[in-house]
């Protein structure tokens, strides 16, 4: 064995002198392994060894090796590469098993070429080893997000892919030797491994071998370290024995082959007609017509190297393939149809030629079969091959082919005849190919394990299983087509992996040129091995490099660098972010004639001109582009595109976490904390109730007493209870101050929360617990009075003191003051209670507990006439004595017979009266009972039933007035920061209540029109401020401003959260002022002004909650106080915005006049133009490249998109003041959509007028015009198209608006006066008609019909939709095809509801 030595560079042989690598192999590591290793640590070398000797795990041992300066915190990291995607995985494991190093794994499909340098950096401070395909490392040094010297280990998977433009080659070319050449002290230690040095077809000579070994030795600067012998790997590593299989060539009979390749022809010819006619553009068409070329030379290939039966079963593959993903319109899908239509043609013309008996197989007699053409002497050679190896144990074979179609016909032909001889099961692994569906990485991966555990024996492989599969049962290996380099040999042998295996070479007898060229295969192991230890010595050359002055562009600060050869794709990169639609790809031309590049309108360069060598003219000038597009920033420091980095953060914004669980605020002028020993000064405000209604029972005014004065806004506040009889109006009146001493204060605390609790909770259990608790204390809690009066007086309002003093009531106390009260009367004066002996005056009026049953009552009166043995008619129509029936029912014995007894009735219920519908008083049929004295307990006396009913009232009340005081406090904190938006405390309250409330205002009015005013100065700003940023960028950007995520944000941090009024009133869960328990502790927080508030407890509020309150306060503020009032209040929240618009800047010139009828639009627009390239730039769409034109309509369409939403929201909310919530945003949705505008430009004829240069857009307008016809030609607003319309006429409504806002100075007034006539007839509440969709989802909700979500299917190649409502047990469904997918669903739920409406009678 002989160890390879070789001259490192001078710098690099200094660095490694300072830094010792200890060796750190493994126990079981083998004698070569650990030269190889020893080789990697002395020197950058290349591995070259058989497949199975265990290159990976030299690899591992060197990594071992550096690991001491790869371990975090260290910034030092190792890259191992690999050149597909399925050895990531692989490796990475490997490296695992055998490291305690920290392994990450990348690959395209996850995303990585969108990565920013932020996310890299997290992966480097977490990974030491970084396990990735070569383009990510490429892309990554490029940009410059990873640097060299970072690296201390590059290991090179497969490393003979190194030449030409393979990443592994610009890896070093472009970075390795350019700092190699800078005497650049840090370069990484290379490690390659292959199991051939050479990738090509090899050479004639050993000299011719040489060449190719030291190309690769000096592009990796590397030396290649390799065995003496093959024998010496035999060892340890068995070789499979190379064979001849010879089978001789028997051609198709002509008649055959000449009638179906003939019948091939024919039927391509036909479909090509039929191609011609869907009148597609022309490169549509050719695109069409190159895969139904394609799908032709593919089946009569089938047809001449496998037969006839074999290319059947290719036509068969091909129509059978489906398209991964739906399409909705797409042109694709006509091509696909077209193709697979010509195929099912194909399959029907080839089966006609196969035998007619239905019991025919073509596995009944092979050579017969071939003698007829159906199979070729090739594919039978291979099945009596593997016949022959029927009998060896455990087969597992690989078969490779060249072309994915021979597996796939290949399989299905072992599939057909190997059931005669065996049970072994065959699948086939591929590659992607036109036409023929993708296996996925996941399906490869399946057969693969399958194949490793036996399940599958036969793989029929494309060269994609060439490398890394690691199948060590694997004992057969049969080259179905000839291997077409030195290295697919060496590769495709090395799967045989196990033991006297074979690799057999199926070869035509007297095909002396391909046996001649595998013969030198079979020397090429030798003669690469002598070769490499011949020149073993030999110093690595320096590799001049291939990068010269202007070849490249570096910036500066970061040190991202492009080239000429990575220029094209930088280009193409840049352009495919640019905005596009069904009509257009933003792509960049070159004109050779010219020398010049033309990039598409929405890129701020329109064009760029250059000289100089011929052949790289192209590469040239879209260097320079990437130059200049740098320099104005439209691609960043890191070479990137901007709306990349833009996108970046808009989904970094939205992947930030949000708490759900957010505080509930009450007002601190409702909390307070008392001192027992001092007076209270409350400020006292009369509720004023009045009834608009006739009942026996009447109200009563309250008198509210809180520690502080309220604003003068909230003091006279008034509105309406809606209460089943009727309405209830409440008053709010200031009447002065009242100053109570502690034991005052104790005693109308204690009333209110007797009184209360009894009507909120009609039991006593819960009193006697909250009672103990009333004392006056230090902590905060809910403080405010309640107290009834006796007159309705309002300057002089008396406080009814009797009631309140009630709750003292006291047997002992007030028998002693009545036992005379009735002298005069024939009957006693006293009664016996539960509580006591009582006076009669004293049990009237009075609220009474039962504990028998546990109810409590108001006693009306005394039934005199009646006594325990009156007679009770019972509901079973039995008549008993009131005596029997509480023996019966209750077990109780009546004592005090001759008692009268009590006329009871039934305390109110407290409901939710501030609901938007009518709430009916819940009053129980037993409204009155009677009631033995004996089993009452007072509870208060004396007490009116006016009071009691008033109070019932009172919840609803308070709470409207704290969710006023909440709004406040939200208000105030807003003035102390900006003190001239002064708002009505009533708007900001609708603006922090959601539906969820359901009372009769919500803030869905007011979000409509803050959404609408927030993104309309967004817009305006943003295009006045990025005049050469794109309509994507700007999107972004707005995004960025206006997304929910960030109006969440902000509201967060000014604890908008807690303002918000998100749930219905829970009468049960209200705190009864001067009641405490655990359960109800309040805790105090800070505001942004330093202003106290307290919380109650925490509830779930969605982001989404949070950002429609911000646009409504937006909204509010807008609704009263202007768009100043609105700017104001959006700075101050942190959305910084303003009006201050740039002037429009362009600096071209346009012959207007020449390419549109300038006097008819205008006149059509009513609006004369000062600069009419606007005009031109408003009905240009993105296909139109002519250079006259620099710039499309997309910027304006931006701009006038949001100022038509502003405009058109404005005037429904200003002319339909009334409209109930949610009804603006309706009317908005039937009024600014694409639709709507599509049809307006219809009518107006614009569509004449646009400027594109695409066949699509031109015929779907075309159909859109006629389908017109069968649309009401009155109205633009509504849902009553079946049809999509092209957005593209949408669009430049949007524009037109864009264009004569910014010619205009900004003024949307203006704006709104040009393009109203051309939307007339707006939208009114008595015509809007919901989207059929909503409208079918408000309908199951309302019916609680069961609506499931709409299923999308896919057949065929056309995409459906379907929409299923289950209602009564009936289901309702339909499907949409071939539309859209917005139109097909619209489509589905208007027929569905249509369906509904019929048979349920639904209106």
């Amino acid at each position: 064995m002989v160890q390879n030595k070789a001259m490192e560079p001078v710098n690099m042989e200094i660095e490694r002198t300072q830094i010792q690598i200890p060796a750190d192999a493994l126990p079981f590591a083998r004698s070569y392994q650990l030269e190889a290793l020893e080789s990697g640590i002395k020197q950058n070398t290349i591995v070259y060894l058989e497949t199975g000797s265990g290159k990976t795990l030299i690899a591992i041992m060197l990594l071992r090796s550096y690991a001491h300066l790869l371990r975090k915190p260290s910034p030092y990291i190792a890259v191992f590469l690999v050149p597909q995607v399925v050895l990531v995985t692989q490796q990475a494991e490997a490296v695992k098993m055998h490291t305690d190093l920290k392994v990450g794994t990348y690959w395209g499909d996850m995303g990585v070429d969108f990565w920013r340098s932020e996310m890299w950096k997290e992966e480097l401070e977490k990974y030491e080893v970084l396990v990735m395909t070569p383009q990510i490392l490429l892309n990554n040094l490029r940009h410059s997000f990873f640097k060299l010297s970072m690296i201390k280990v590059l290991v090179m998977d497969e490393c003979h892919h190194a030449s030409g433009h393979h990443p592994y080659a610009c890896i070093m070319t472009e970075f390795y030797h350019c700092q190699l050449h800078q005497s650049a002290t840090d370069l990484p230690r290379i490690f390659g491994m292959t199991a051939s040095p050479i990738k090509s077809k090899g050479g004639n000579s050993e000299i011719s071998y040489w060449k190719a070994i030291h190309e690769l030795e000096t592009l990796m600067n590397s030396k290649v370290y390799t065995c003496v012998s093959e024998s010496v790997l035999s060892e340890f590593i068995p070789f499979s024995i190379p064979k001849f299989k010879f089978y001789r060539n028997k051609e198709i009979p002509y008649a055959c082959f000449a009638h179906l390749a003939d019948q091939l022809k024919i039927l391509k010819d036909k479909h090509e007609l039929v191609l011609k006619d869907l009148d597609l553009d022309e490169s549509s068409t050719e695109s069409i017509r190159k895969n139904l070329s394609k799908v032709f030379s593919s089946l009569l290939f089938c047809l001449d190297e496998l037969g006839a039966w074999l290319a059947m079963k290719a036509a068969w593959s091909f129509s059978c393939n489906e398209n991964v993903f739906f399409s909705w319109g797409n042109v694709d899908l006509l091509g696909d149809r077209v193709v697979k239509n010509f195929t099912v043609d194909v399959y029907k013309a080839f089966s006609n030629y196969l035998p007619t008996n239905p019991n025919w197989s073509v596995a009944d007699d092979i050579n017969s079969n071939m003698d007829e053409g159906l199979l070729t002497a090739k594919v039978v050679c291979l099945l009596e091959l593997l016949i022959e190896y029927r009998d060896l144990k455990d087969l597992r074979c690989i078969v490779f082919v060249q072309r994915v179609i021979t597996a796939i016909v290949i399989k299905y032909f072992l599939d057909e005849l190997l059931p005669k001889y065996s049970d072994w099961k065959t699948k086939y692994i591929a590659g992607s190919s036109t036409h023929v569906q993708p296996q996925t990485r996941k399906k490869q991966n399946e057969v693969v394990g399958e194949f490793r555990e036996g399940m599958v024996n036969i793989i029929v492989a494309t060269s994609i299983l060439e490398e890394g599969l690691d199948v060590q049962s694997c004992n057969l290996v049969v080259r179905f087509d000839p291997c077409t380099t030195v290295c697919s040999y060496i590769q495709s042998r090395g799967r045989a992996r196990k033991l006297n295996s074979d690799y057999v070479l199926m070869l035509e007898s007297g095909d002396l040129s391909t046996k001649s060229r595998l013969e030198k295969y079979l020397a090429s192991g030798e003669i690469m091995r002598r070769e490499s230890l011949l020149h073993a010595s030999d110093p690595c050359i320096s590799r001049e490099s291939d990068l010269q002055e202007g070849d490249l562009y570096r910036v500066e600060s970061t040190g991202a660098t492009v080239t000429l050869s990575s220029s094209i794709g930088l280009i193409y990169f840049y352009c495919s972010r640019l905005p596009s639609d069904g009509y257009f790809k933003p792509t960049p031309r070159w004109d050779i004639n010219t020398c010049t590049l033309y990039l598409p309108k929405s890129c701020p360069i329109p064009s760029v001109t250059v000289e100089g060598n011929s052949k790289i003219l192209k590469q040239i000038a879209c260097l320079e582009a990437c130059k200049q597009l740098h320099q104005i920033g439209a691609l960043t420091n890191r070479l990137v595109p901007d709306i990349v980095v833009e996108e970046d953060d808009a989904q970094e914004l939205a992947s930030q976490p949000y708490e759900d669980e957010q505080p509930s605020y009450v007002p601190s002028e409702l909390v307070a904390s008392f001192s027992p020993n001092a007076n209270v000064v409350y400020h006292c405000y009369l509720i004023e109730l009045k009834q608009d209604f006739d009942y026996e029972v009447p109200i009563c005014d309250v008198v509210l007493g809180i520690r502080s004065e309220l604003e003068s806004d909230i003091a006279a506040i008034h509105f309406d209870l809606q209460v089943g009889r009727g309405v209830v109006t409440v008053k709010l009146n200031y009447i002065g101050k009242i100053e109570l001493g502690p034991e005052q204060v104790m005693l109308s605390r204690r009333f209110q929360v007797t009184l209360l609790r009894l009507l909120l909770d009609h039991k006593l259990n819960t009193l006697s617990e909250i009672s103990n608790q009333l004392h006056l204390s230090d902590t905060v809690q809910m403080d405010y009075l309640l107290l009834p009066t006796t007159t309705t007086n309002l300057r002089h309002p008396i406080i009814d003191w009797e009631s309140v003093t009630s709750v003292l009531f006291s047997c002992n106390k007030f028998h002693k003051n009545h036992i005379n009260c009735h002298p005069l009367k024939a009957y006693s004066s006293c009664i016996q209670t539960k509580s006591g002996l009582v006076c009669t005056c004293m049990i009237k009026n009075s609220l009474v507990y039962t504990p028998h049953n546990g109810n409590v009552y108001f006693i009306t009166g005394i039934l005199n006439d009646m006594n325990e043995n009156s007679l009770l008619k019972l509901k079973d129509d039995r008549v008993i004595t009131y005596k029997k029936y509480f023996e019966e029912k209750h077990e109780i014995s009546l004592r005090f017979g001759n008692q009268p007894l009590l006329h009871g009735r039934r305390i109110f219920r407290v409901q939710n009266y501030l609901l938007c519908r009518e709430v009916k008083e819940k009053e129980a049929n037993n409204i009155t009972v009677e009631l033995p004295p004996e089993l009452c307990c007072i509870i208060l006396s004396p007490v009116s039933l006016t009071v009691l009913y008033s109070f019932s009232f009172l919840p609803s009340i308070m709470h409207r007035l704290e969710s006023l005081l909440i709004a406040a406090n939200l208000k105030r904190m807003h003035l102390d920061h900006c003190m001239q938006n002064v708002i009505p405390t009533t708007k900001v309250l609708e603006a922090i209540t959601t539906k969820k409330c359901q009372e009769k205002f919500n803030l869905e009015s007011l979000e409509t029109l803050g959404d609408s005013f927030l993104k309309y100065a967004a817009s305006q700003q943003l295009f006045s401020s990025f005049q050469n940023q794109h309509e994507g960028l700007l999107s972004v950007k707005k995004e960025k401003i206006v997304s929910n995520v960030v109006l969440c944000k902000l509201g967060c941090e000014l604890k908008l959260p807690g303002f918000i009024r998100d749930e219905c009133f829970d009468v049960k869960r209200w705190i009864i002022p001067g009641s405490y328990s655990a359960n109800e502790t309040l805790q105090e927080d800070l505001l942004s002004n330093n202003r106290k508030i307290y919380i109650s407890g925490r509830r779930k509020v969605k982001s989404k909650r949070v950002a429609d309150v911000v646009e409504a306060l937006i909204g509010a503020f807008l609704s009263t106080g202007g768009e100043i009032s609105a700017l104001r209040f959006m700075n101050w929240i942190g959305i910084k915005v303003d009006f201050v618009c740039k002037p429009y800047e362009r600096d071209f010139k346009v012959q207007s006049e020449k390419l549109i009828n300038i006097r008819h639009l205008e006149s059509l627009l009513n609006y004369s133009f000062r600069d009419p390239s606007l005009l031109v730039e408003a009905l240009t769409h993105g296909s139109y490249m002519l250079p006259q034109i620099p710039r499309c309509y997309q910027r304006l369409e931006f701009l006038g998109d949001a100022v038509l939403d502003y405009l058109i929201t404005v005037h429904l909310y200003n002319k339909y003041p009334g409209m109930s919530p949610g009804f603006l945003t309706d009317m908005r949705s039937a009024s600014v959509n694409n639709d709507c505008y599509a049809r307006s430009a219809i009518k107006a004829e614009l569509h004449k007028h646009i400027l594109h240069a695409s066949h699509q857009l031109h015929k779907d307008i075309v159909a859109t015009i006629n389908n017109f016809g069968n649309l009401s030609s009155v109205s633009t607003f509504g849902w009553e198209s079946e049809k999509s319309f092209p957005k593209v006429l949408g669009d430049v409504i949007e524009s037109l608006a864009g264009a004569i806002f910014v010619d205009s100075g900004y003024n949307k007034e203006i704006v709104f006066e040009s393009i109203r006539p051309l939307l007339e007839p707006l939208i009114t509440p008595e015509t809007i008609k919901l989207h059929p969709a909503r409208e079918l989802h408000h309908l199951c909700q309302r019916m609680h019909y069961n609506m499931k979500k709409p299923a999308k299917s896919c057949e065929n190649g056309v995409a459906s939709i379907t929409v299923e409502v289950e209602a009564n047990g009936v289901t309702y469904k339909h499907t949409s095809t071939g539309l859209d997918k917005r139109t097909g669903k619209k489509v589905a739920c208007k027929e569905v509801l249509k369906s509904l409406k019929e048979d349920l009678n639904l209106e």
